[in-house]
């Protein structure tokens, strides 16, 4: 138990200092910016050289080729977009991830650039069809949902708080409805891989003011992180829908940049 507490303040007095340090680290810009890349239909030789032994794992265990395809495409353009960024390498790029602030488990943290050893956040989101990585000098999270029929009906009651739920229900037939949806789930997802806890906290407590379009305030947190979080919606095309969480007051812009995977 002594164990787990000292673990939980260390994850937290990190985040907390890293959250409110400088933002000028190498090849961050203020802000934050966010590629998002297609998925990928085969396995390339030289996507998959640059997966570590984790990686390789989880990569046998895919049920499909097509979820192979987009897994190893995926965790291939996150390196070369690191690599860009951060003037290294694609297979110097070591991915890990930071303690869980909620209780200091380094086994399920927010994910983190272990090497090269820079002062960047990260988060990571795929979806059928795209890929995206957001990277900024501050705590940030991201997420993408492809539009697809979703029982919006039977999850709004464990999903959305009321005003959330009111809202989806004055939309029109046909998608609209489904999109709603998307951009409330989009928005606390996002907001809640910023905090670094992940789906673990109710959602329908996380109100994410679907009315609003753009960029919103949304209130998340646990002990030792931010409890405000500035959250935009990402103009992706049409198949998509995409939303990104930084800390509220977070000086800079939010860039969306396609990756061709060079």
């Amino acid at each position: 138990m002594a164990d787990l507490a000292s673990r939980r303040m260390t994850a937290l007095r990190n985040s907390a200092e890293s959250a409110s340090g400088s933002p000028n680290v190498r090849g961050v810009p203020d802000g934050a910016t966010v590629w998002w890349w297609r998925g990928a239909t085969t396995v390339l030789a030289a996507d998959l050289a640059l997966l570590d032994d984790s990686e390789r794992r989880r990569l046998r265990r895919m049920r499909t080729a097509a979820d192979a395809a987009e897994f190893v495409g995926n965790r291939a353009s996150v390196r070369r977009v690191l690599a860009g960024l951060l003037d290294a390498a694609p297979e110097r790029i070591r991915l890990g991830r930071r303690p869980c602030p909620g209780c200091g488990d380094e086994r399920h943290g927010p994910p983190a650039v272990l090497d090269p050893q820079v002062e960047c956040w990260i988060s990571v989101s795929h979806t059928s069809g795209c890929g995206m990585l957001a990277v900024a000098a501050v705590p940030v999270g991201v997420d993408v949902e492809r539009m697809r029929d979703v029982r919006v009906r039977d999850l709004a009651s464990v999903v959305l708080t009321p005003s959330e739920a009111r809202w989806l229900e004055g939309r029109p037939a046909g998608d609209a409805p489904i999109r709603a949806f998307l951009r409330c789930w989009t928005r606390k997802e996002a907001a809640l891989k910023a905090v670094g806890v992940g789906l673990t906290v109710p959602l329908d407590g996380v109100e994410t003011h679907p009315a609003v379009a753009g960029t919103v305030t949304v209130a998340a947190g646990v002990p030792g992180t931010p409890d405000a979080w500035s959250v935009t919606d990402l103009p992706v095309p049409a198949a998509w829908t995409a939303s990104v969480a930084l800390p509220a007051g977070t000086a800079g812009p939010v860039r969306l940049r396609p990756h061709t995977g060079d």
